[in-house]
């Protein structure tokens, strides 16, 4: 049985129950794996084939990861590598990066409104090592890409960039659906966040309620478009995010995708360190 067959039998409801982010991540884990089927609590024991019965085999889970995770680090690896011989003082301008004399093998610039310190041999966010070495390969990969000139404002869904047909239902999964789900019904807590890791209003001729340009890095900005549920005449919350013409010469489709999916992910995470917040002027700095 592969992945697609056995999440059939999953509730396909992305609860997290099972301790993975999507039940897709689950059902992979469970046929490739080992891992034990009923990690889910939703799925019925007599629909399961008989292999997949006995507990799983955590051993060959934690293979799956490790697998994944040296072939992450193999990649950032490849790409620190390209990023050794590029000329940092000429690629700040293209970059929309910062670079100082003082430091000449180091590019500074912005990831979802954290500080960045990118050089030769290290990368820190934050003042601190990034861990993570997906954020690695995205931060590492836009500067490998070399930059182009600045975005244009011309915006484009993913189904309007090349060969981006199987992305646009990752992109809905990892971060629209789960942006318009989160903040239904609160679309000023939504403006808010957004402002915080650097969003501007967009264009005022768009209708959404809520229309946010957020530079997820300087040269890769999201426009962000959320409609608030509408109970009255049917309509759920919906997000759109929408891409610059030329984003791809910043960034492929994969590292676009993810870097939405980051965005989903900072916004919950700066709500959830002020869980209670109530904006107004009279909120300490770090609720903003």
């Amino acid at each position: 049985m592969n992945p697609l067959e056995f999440v059939v039998l999953t509730p396909k409801s992305n609860c997290g129950r099972c301790g993975h982010p999507t039940c897709l991540a689950f059902a992979v884990a469970v046929t490739k794996g080992g891992a034990a089927a009923t990690g889910c609590p939703f799925v019925d024991p007599k629909s399961l084939p008989a292999e997949f019965v006995q507990e799983g085999n955590m051993e060959g889970l934690q293979a799956v990861d490790r697998g994944q995770e040296e072939r992450d680090m193999a990649l950032v690896a490849h790409l620190k590598s390209k990023v050794q011989g590029l000329d940092f003082s000429r690629l700040a301008v293209r970059l929309g990066a910062e670079w100082i004399p003082d430091c000449p093998d180091e590019l500074r610039f912005s990831y979802l409104g954290r500080p960045v310190v990118l050089g030769r041999t290290h990368l820190q966010v934050d003042g601190r090592q990034l861990v993570d070495p997906r954020d690695q390969i995205l931060i590492y990969n836009y500067v490998a890409f070399g930059g182009g000139d600045p975005p244009q404002g011309i915006w484009v869904g993913m189904e309007s960039l090349p060969n981006s047909i199987s992305k646009v239902r990752t992109l809905a999964t990892y971060c629209e659906q789960r942006i318009s789900t989160h903040f239904c019904g609160r679309p000023k807590v939504l403006e808010e966040l957004c402002r915080q890791v650097g969003g501007d209003l967009g264009p005022s001729e768009q209708s959404a309620d809520v229309g946010m340009i957020i530079p997820v890095l300087p040269f890769v900005p999201l426009y962000l478009l959320f409609w608030d549920e509408d109970p009255e005449d049917g309509f759920d919350a919906r997000v759109k995010v929408l891409f610059d013409q030329e984003v791809m010469d910043f960034l492929d489709l994969e590292s676009l995708v993810f870097a939405a999916e980051r965005l989903a992910d900072r916004l919950a995470e700066l709500e959830s360190s002020c869980p209670k917040m109530v904006f107004s002027p009279d909120l300490p700095e770090s609720c903003r």
